[in-house]
């Protein structure tokens, strides 16, 4: 590789000889793929605000919320009852990131990471904008703090703490539900002291995370780091440095002008350290593979640059594979990518026909515990039973009544006859059901209701009828 000695892999690269912070101060990138990156980033962003704001039916586009246990996931509501599709539907999620890795490495994390957009896109561009590049940020750290640099940290930090309480303000939406959200922004903070006070809490967090934290959230915290290096193998597409070509013979050299590096046997790296200063993880890329690296293709705009000045191919480093750069074998579907891949589609395909088998209203009736039968006049028994009816849509379920499908018999609901059951929302109370025991099988009989709306059935549910052994 580019380097005999590997003792890089000892340290993180945001880490110093003394084991304190090492702070990095990147240099603004530039090039095609960050224009790319951009219109990615941007579009994301677009999105990641405006997401909780959207409705479909009704429905949220995107909400967690973790305290109700109510998700909206692509407008489709998943309710506690619904748990089992909103693990698959994680899973499919897991399974498409691992998929994505084992073909082209850590590129969520580059392109598409809320981390890294925000870090990226938003506050570093507004660092460059008060502070300047890579060397007047250095320079402004060493200075003593005199007038301009008290200026420009309290502008800076001042617009990053304004930022992170927007973002948690749309953090916030996508927990509890822009409605709710709206609805305490108009009622003022005052009313609502519990939600300021979280909303404070999620604003210094975003704040810690994109104002001093950083880059360490994806070394450090971010576990798809570690993913990664189990995940990657030599055939997978990465953001790669072409060592065979950088290094040939006798390894990289500074650039010396009307020099024929290809008789001295030097490759085309001429050790200018540019990838290294415009990464944001502070990472060589030349050392190989490296658990810091995001690829987000800063060290291939820059090298390209470079290339392009001193009149030579470009490519050196760049979106490859270890085994195209040593074998000149070309990226191939393999078993491994075949198999992650059917077992996304097979769990698209449950996750497809569970959603389309789902009611929209869902029933559950249960037994009274610690309730036996009644025995009444005519040779009736009677049982006792509790029911709950979910309501998944955004419609209100109007004149809702329970009757007996697989047996002749009456169902009296206690309190009320008839009842609506409001969007989004639970209706629960008791009822009775009473069956002639001549009809019934033995003691313990399988029953199937039927729930109409009016005169149309909505759902089906079944529940266990208790009858005296004797009488069968």
């Amino acid at each position: 590789m580019a380097q005999d000695q590997e003792n890089f892999r000892d340290s993180i690269g945001t880490i110093n000889e003394d084991g304190k912070r090492a702070w990095v101060f990147p240099k603004k990138p530039s090039g095609k793929f960050y224009q790319y990156r951009k219109l990615v980033s941007y579009f994301l962003l677009t999105f990641l605000v405006a997401a909780p704001f959207i409705k479909i039916n009704g429905n949220q586009f995107l909400m967690f919320n973790v305290l109700e246990r109510r998700f909206n996931i692509f407008g489709f509501p998943f309710w506690p009852q619904d748990f089992h599709l909103f693990v698959i539907s994680m899973i499919i999620g897991v399974v498409f990131i691992a998929l994505f890795t084992v073909a082209f490495g850590r590129i969520f994390c580059g392109w598409m990471c809320p981390q890294t957009i925000f870090l990226e896109m938003v506050f570093r561009r507004i660092e460059y904008w008060i502070d300047g590049d890579r060397g007047a940020q250095m320079k402004l750290d060493r200075q003593a703090w005199n007038a301009e640099k008290i200026r420009k940290r309290v502008l800076k930090w001042t617009i990053f703490f304004i930022i992170s309480f927007l973002i948690a303000n749309v953090f916030l939406a996508y927990l509890i539900g822009s409605d709710r959200l709206m609805n305490y922004i108009n009622d003022g903070p005052l009313e609502h002291v519990s939600t300021l006070v979280s909303l404070l809490i999620f604003t210094l967090v975003f704040y810690f995370i994109f104002a001093w934290f950083r880059e360490q959230v994806c070394i450090i915290a971010c576990p798809y780091g570690r993913m990664q290096g189990v995940l990657l193998d030599n055939k997978s597409i990465i953001v790669a440095y072409d060592h065979k070509r950088g290094e040939a013979e006798n390894g990289r050299k500074k650039w010396r002008k009307n020099e024929d590096r290809e008789a001295l046997g030097h490759g085309d790296c001429i050790d200018c350290n540019q990838c290294v200063n415009v990464c944001p993880t502070n990472i060589d890329i030349r050392n190989g593979t490296q658990l810091e690296c995001v690829n987000c293709t800063a060290c291939i705009d820059e090298c390209d640059t470079i290339m392009e000045k001193v009149n030579l191919p470009k490519g050196l480093i760049r979106y490859t594979s270890e085994d195209e750069i040593v074998k000149k074998e070309k990226f191939k579907f393999t078993p491994r990518l075949k198999g992650y891949s059917a077992v996304l589609v097979i769990l698209t395909g449950i996750l497809v026909g569970m959603l389309f088998l789902r009611n929209d209203l869902e029933a559950n009736i249960l037994r009274l515990p610690g309730q036996l039968y009644e025995h009444k006049e005519g040779n009736i028994i009677s049982n006792v039973y509790t029911f709950k009816l979910v309501n998944k849509t955004t419609k209100d379920v109007e004149d809702v009544s329970f009757k007996l499908l697989s047996h002749k018999g009456d169902i009296e609901l206690v309190r009320h006859e008839n009842f609506v059951v409001p969007a989004q929302e639970m209706a629960e109370g008791t009822l009775f059901i009473e069956i002639n025991n001549a009809a019934l099988d033995g003691d313990k009989t399988k029953l199937k209701i039927g729930v109409f709306s009016g005169d149309e059935k909505i759902e089906t549910t079944t529940a266990r009828f208790l009858a005296p052994r004797s009488y069968n």
